[in-house]
């Protein structure tokens, strides 16, 4: 066993709780992440004790604190850190399902509570002597050394640490996304042999290892190894579709390529979850669409297909509806076109409808993403620095329906009528008067054309009132298509 005496920035209250500990008789360590974070010069999320007390005697040390689950942790109330985690030295055996273990229980030494853990980075303990200045530091598996070399390595028997627990496997490319780190060759191979006990981990727990990548620093590194080593298709096989996949002139890489180095500068310009996990998302419909065309490749209508794909993949991965709805608003528009001199501002307006104005420069940044995905270099060419200043225009239009200077009630009162579908279709067609001249939205104008439109005859009423709804949710799509044709962009 490594034991080495070190000097270590710990908060004071982290220090109170083991204090109080040993006091009481008990050992008390700080263990974990906690512990190689602090090595690393990280400042660490959470605080993690391991102690010989047992919950009721842990619970007895801090009356304020509370036990709520199975696993021994008693939560330990702070006033500036939230809550210290102090858990019972523990034993697990027995994993049947892969996940957790069919049995635990209380352990007499902390080498007996290191030798349970995933990692070596993550089974260090640090003893905070209360009696001297020196704080012991208990590395039994070299993990100090493994920190030093940037490695990530199971305890012991890869094939045994995933077969008791296969989401390890995901986790070992999170801690390597997070930290910069490699996986040891021998816990790759490992991962690979294992691979499909990753069948038996819910869905929900696959999605949380997958936000953690793609909230860390280098999303890229992990999902290309999760590729490499076959765990890739348990996120979604949809992507393996784009693995080796050559795309056309403008993109240097291949499907899969481009999504990580898309997705690589939106964590390197920190966008939030929903634009990280657009500039993932954003061409995964590409290999159902891919079709040669004039000698090259072409994908029309990826982002619709995408769209689709996304929301079935975010459905079965149980993420939230609000970020799958908003993740599927850039997937589904990332293909807006924006050259100046070719786009009018009515489409312009009609792209910020799409989104909203509150997500239209999610939007823009996802384009950035997509462009520095093809291997060019400028983050904001011409091009697009004008195109933004048509957006910043028209913010100040009226873009859906509740900005208009009427509504359904000035519609049934004008029509003398208690309402009906004719009221829709009469604000949906006022709205994409509106979207190409924003002046149209004066109150005298709009109850004009209420007068007008209410006199023409149901079909006809209903149908201008659809095709202008279809024109409202659009982007010009025939416009657009013949543009993009005509400019060879898919």
């Amino acid at each position: 066993m490594r034991e080495t005496k070190r000097q270590f920035k710990i908060p004071e209250e982290v220090s109170t709780v083991s204090l109080v500990l040993s006091d009481a008789g008990f050992e008390s360590f700080i263990v974990g992440g906690s512990v190689r974070d602090i090595i690393i010069g990280r400042i660490p999320k959470d605080w993690d004790i391991a102690t010989s007390a047992s919950p009721e005697e842990i619970q007895k040390s801090f009356p304020d604190s509370f036990y709520e689950n199975e696993f021994g942790t008693v939560g330990v109330k702070t006033e500036t850190l939230g809550i210290v985690e102090v858990t019972p030295y523990r034993i697990e055996s027995g994993y049947s399902d892969a996940r957790h273990p069919d049995k635990v229980s209380w352990g007499k030494t902390i080498e007996e509570d290191l030798a349970r853990r995933d990692f070596t980075i993550n089974a260090i303990a640090l003893n905070l002597q209360p009696t001297t200045d020196d704080q012991q530091l208990i590395d039994p598996y070299d993990g100090e050394k493994d920190i030093e070399k940037k490695i990530i390595r199971t305890v012991g028997n890869p094939d045994k640490r995933f077969s008791e627990d296969a989401l390890r496997m995901f986790r070992a490319l999170r801690f390597a996304s997070e930290l910069n780190f490699a996986i040891e060759l021998e816990t790759q191979a490992a991962i690979t042999k294992n691979a499909e006990l990753l069948a038996k981990v819910s869905r929900e727990r696959i999605r949380d290892e997958l936000i953690k990548i793609i909230m860390s620093d280098h999303p890229a590194l992990a999902l290309d190894l999760a590729a490499r080593l076959g765990i890739l298709k348990f996120i979604s096989p949809e992507f393996e579709k784009g693995i080796g996949m050559e795309q056309n002139q403008a993109h240097a890489y291949t499907v899969w390529e481009h999504l990580l180095r898309s997705l690589d500068h939106a964590a390197k310009k920190d966008y939030p979850l929903h634009v990280r996990l657009a500039a993932f998302f954003h061409d995964v419909g590409k290999p159902h669409t891919r079709e040669r065309r004039n000698d090259q490749w072409t994908f029309y209508s990826h982002e619709v297909v995408g769209d689709k794909l996304t929301r079935n993949i975010f459905s079965e991965l149980k993420f939230p509806k609000e970020l799958t709805d908003k993740t599927r608003k850039l997937v589904r528009w990332h293909m807006f076109f924006s050259d100046p001199d070719k786009i009018t501002l009515s489409a312009v307006r009609r792209i910020v409808r799409n989104v909203g104005p509150e997500m239209i420069w999610d939007l823009v940044n996802l384009r950035v993403c997509d462009r520095i995905g093809t291997g060019r270099p400028k983050e904001t060419p011409f091009r697009l620095r004008k195109y933004k200043s048509m957006i910043e225009e028209v913010l100040r239009d009226p873009i859906s329906v509740k900005q208009l200077a009427v509504d359904g009630e000035d519609v049934m009162k004008l029509s003398a009528t208690s309402g009906g579908p004719y009221v829709g279709f009469i604000l949906e067609i006022l709205l994409s008067e509106v979207l190409v001249d924003p002046k149209l939205n004066s109150k005298d104008y709009l109850e004009k054309r209420i007068k007008e439109l209410y006199s023409l005859s149901p079909e006809e009423l209903s149908k201008l009132g659809r095709e202008a709804r279809a024109n409202n949710e659009g982007e010009e799509e025939k416009e657009i298509s013949k543009i993009r044709e005509e400019y060879k962009v898919q």
